[in-house]
């Protein structure tokens, strides 16, 4: 059974550009008042010019914890939150012994601590609204270990686990998190560290808004805590 989420307000991190631009797009046309995070505001406002509702536009440093934490404070201070996107990440690749230290900090930093204090801080104002929500975009690498991705795949593990363990310790207060988890996207970042793909049939970021939109929509007796998406040319399952 299909619910609307038109005035509800979401924070979506990584929106300026492929997933996180697409479902700020969708959840915008839907009726929600999104709030648009990312590292650089020309991308951003490129961003909401393509929303047809509500938006607001926040530069924020996501390796900075300063930096979460007067994001949070300005959700507190404008409205509060329903949902939350945490969909921004950094990939890697190579093989292990090829990374750096400060690299694979780096990912983890983006694709694992943000999240978990985002998810940590902004719990208070989840708690306040009737339909609280939080979709972590995780990765197909969280469930299977990809050659030259180390860091990265490390990353999606731990997001995997991380909204795992959170989502139990929230579900008595009416708190879903859920995960989507795609395979190749056709973003800037599958460019990067499968090239191989490239100019094949690919996932749209529009694929993954639509589960978005199917996860929030759906707020019924019956609760899907993760979707995954493969590309139409790798084998089922």
């Amino acid at each position: 059974m299909k619910t609307s989420i038109e005035g509800r307000r979401a924070l979506i991190t990584g929106a300026g550009s492929g997933i996180g631009r697409a479902v700020a797009q969708r959840l915008s046309e839907l009726g929600c008042d999104v709030v648009l995070v990312g590292r650089t505001g020309v991308t951003l406002n490129e961003t909401a010019a393509l929303c047809p509702g509500a938006t607001k536009t926040v530069t924020c440093d996501l390796t900075d914890e300063s930096s979460i934490l007067a994001l949070v404070g300005y959700i507190r201070a404008t409205g509060g939150l329903d949902i939350l996107v945490n969909n921004a990440g950094i990939v890697q690749s190579g093989p292990l012994e090829g990374i750096s230290t400060e690299e694979f900090d780096a990912v983890m930093a983006t694709n694992v601590r943000a999240p978990f204090i985002l998810m940590r801080e902004t719990l208070p104002l989840l708690k306040a609204s009737p339909s609280p929500e939080i979709i972590n975009v995780c990765s197909v690498v969280a469930h299977e270990g990809y050659p030259n991705q180390s860091a990265y795949v490390a990353s999606k593990h731990a997001l995997c686990g991380l909204s795992k363990s959170f989502a139990n310790e929230v579900f008595d207060d009416g708190v879903r998190v859920h995960l989507i988890s795609p395979g190749g996207v056709l973003t800037g970042m599958v460019a990067k560290v499968r090239p191989e793909i490239v100019g094949t049939p690919m996932i749209l970021p529009e694929d993954v808004a639509d589960a978005a939109e199917y996860l929030l929509t759906h707020r019924s007796d019956a609760v899907c805590d993760e979707i995954r998406l493969h590309r139409v040319t790798k084998a089922p399952f």
